[in-house]
């Protein structure tokens, strides 16, 4: 009986009712605790516990042996190498957390930012709106470093997404990708030949795996949006390249953003240097407009000769997110109606960052900074 169990954590021994969440979908028995206080306390040791057992899980061995047969789409042909693992269930967030209109619509419609879709307009943020962006985005850069800290050989993208979850209600935020038209999880996590939009599982990462994480946060009324590719262990020389022009591709675009510069500009920029390494540019996603809204105009592509509409200004504040790929530009998407795949199972990076235009350039509200406050090296040369 419940009653029975005592808290595994070290010292306490309290009668326990809170069962780990991760270890019920692994299948590891027991795992009780008696309070959120002390699961936490405790999680640097009992954590190991899930890499054992998805390695065990992977290799087919002991009493939890993973189901070789599963697959939900047994009528789909997969692009590329990758499959999908079952998923835990969607998380929670506390009432007292402020939320976006689609947090708790039944369909996870955006409705604020339905009634403004196809205006074009490209608003101008005031002073406020620009501090609150500015705390937005900090907050989820520290929300992805703490993902960058655990992404590695043996972990699940489920178990980032745990942390990247737990990362945004310890700073009083929403994770925004959280029920966004349903997405069932609190970040997106794209391994290999995903391009964008991966949902966390169960797989645990393996050594030579690249493996995207998209971190955006909901605090007080403004979303802050990031993303950075990840090596997994021993990454290859070819993958490396990719991921390093990726990078180079979003930084040389950072670097044109200013008053007066044509949003269609930033993709002629991206393509320029993606196509001098042999690689493409996927174009059916593309960087957008941010603040209150998740997702608004400008609409910003990232590929060359493309028709996007406006003009950059003081005051305009929108991501830039190139997402570059091995091979073929074009895509296909899993059935779970999200998940982003190069159409020939090749592999692709990607990297994203939310700026502020000012009157000389802009200011990337998202930058990761050393421990004395100046930008990180490898974005210092973004400053205007």
């Amino acid at each position: 009986m419940d009653s029975e169990r005592k808290c595994e954590s070290s010292g306490c021994g309290k009668s326990a009712k809170l069962q780990c969440p991760t270890c019920i979908k692994l299948g590891i028995p027991g795992s009780f605790f008696c309070s959120q206080e002390c699961f936490k306390s405790n999680w640097k040791s009992h954590k190991i516990i899930h890499s054992l057992a998805s390695n065990n899980l992977t290799k087919g061995e002991g009493n939890n042996k993973k189901d070789d047969t599963f697959n939900p789409w047994p009528y789909y042909n997969f692009t590329g190498r990758l499959r999908p693992y079952p998923q835990s269930s969607k998380r929670t967030v506390p009432l007292e957390i402020g939320r976006p209109d689609y947090a708790d619509h039944p369909q996870g419609y955006p409705l604020s930012e339905q009634a403004v879709k196809g205006s074009g307009h490209i608003k101008v943020l005031d002073d406020e709106e620009i501090e609150g962006m500015k705390v937005a985005c900090k907050l989820g850069r520290e929300v992805l470093d703490e993902a960058a800290r655990v992404c590695d050989v043996g972990v699940t993208t489920d178990e980032i997404d745990r942390i990247v979850h737990e990362a945004c209600i310890e700073r009083d935020c929403y994770p925004s990708p959280l029920n966004y038209y349903e997405f069932p999880a609190s970040c997106c996590t794209s391994v290999n030949e995903v391009i964008c939009h991966g949902i966390p599982d169960l797989r645990p990462l393996q050594d030579g795996d690249i493996c995207n994480v998209d971190v955006t946060v909901y605090h007080r009324g403004f979303h802050g949006d990031l993303n950075e590719t990840f090596f997994v262990g021993n990454v290859n020389d070819k993958v490396k390249n990719l991921v390093k022009v990726t990078h180079e591709c979003l930084m040389k675009a950072i670097e044109i953003v200013k008053p007066g510069e044509k949003y269609r500009e930033i993709g002629n920029v991206i393509q320029k240097h993606a196509q001098t390494h042999g690689f493409s540019v996927v174009r059916s996603y593309c960087g957008h407009g941010i603040h209150r809204l998740f997702h608004t105009a400008p609409n910003v592509p990232h590929y060359a000769k493309n028709r996007a509409v406006g003009v950059i200004k003081p005051g305009h504040c929108f991501t830039i997110e190139p997402m570059i790929s091995v091979g073929t530009f074009k895509d296909e998407m899993w059935p779970d109606k999200w998940t982003a795949v190069t159409a020939d199972g090749q592999w692709s990076a990607q990297f994203e960052q939310t700026l502020l235009v000012n009157e000389t350039g802009c200011e990337i509200l998202t930058i990761r900074r050393e421990k004395n406050g100046q930008p990180h090296f490898m974005d210092k040369i973004t400053h205007h």
